[in-house]
């Protein structure tokens, strides 16, 4: 089983500019099936409340044990509920905090503007899949699809989104192939950020 390295190829504090150099990169990788997901955490009900009032369709889930699973009814918080069906009591939210929101596989260009427009100074990203790099011949590389994608990394600098930050990061994906704890496909990535102007501006990072 493969999986990827990402790698970082710019970073500002200017979310617009932030958005368009990621969708610069991941345009040239775009195909026909290509992908968008976003995701967020909350670590205040007063945020969740709002965004979910400003993007309904987005599904938010509260933390829990999994203990807890078998006993919540199915559109708890516990287990997932759209914004448009959230809780407004606040002591539903006890011990649910931070609520991660997220939308998966939608079509380009669906959400992104709208995500990032109510993102605030959430952590979160933006990401694009199912892109498909084209061959590198001069760095001997062929091109991959399944490991091809975008990240807009929106006030983090970390996939993990673990330490927050005040700036946005766009990262290019790579299929990871380590050799002696060296990751050889490192060139491929700065190959592909050069075609639109970027470069690689710090190590890889693992999922």
């Amino acid at each position: 089983m493969s999986n990827d390295v990402a790698y970082p190829v710019f970073r500002t504090p200017d979310l617009a500019l932030a958005l368009s150099t990621a969708r610069r990169l991941m345009e040239f990788g775009r195909c026909e099936h290509s992908e968008v997901s976003v995701y967020a955490e909350f670590r205040s009900v007063a945020e969740v409340w709002r965004v979910a009032k400003e993007l309904p369709e987005l599904w938010f889930q509260g933390q829990a044990d999994h203990e807890e699973f078998e006993e919540v009814p199915l559109k708890e918080l516990v287990v997932g509920v759209q914004g448009r069906d959230l809780p407004d009591d606040p002591a539903a939210y006890e011990g649910r905090v931070p609520v991660e929101c997220e939308l998966f596989d939608l079509p380009v260009g669906s959400m992104e503007d709208a995500f990032t427009a109510v993102i605030g100074e959430n952590m979160g990203e933006v990401n694009w899949e199912m892109l498909c790099w084209p061959d590198a011949p001069e760095v001997g590389f062929h091109g991959e699809s399944k490991h091809a994608a975008v990240t807009l990394l929106l006030n983090t600098r970390t996939r993990e989104l673990d330490e927050p930050a005040d700036d946005h990061t766009v990262l290019v994906h790579v299929r990871s192939h380590s050799v002696d704890g060296r990751q050889m496909r490192e060139p491929y990535a700065q190959w592909l950020a050069r075609q639109v102007g970027l470069t690689v501006i710090g190590p890889g990072q693992r999922p």
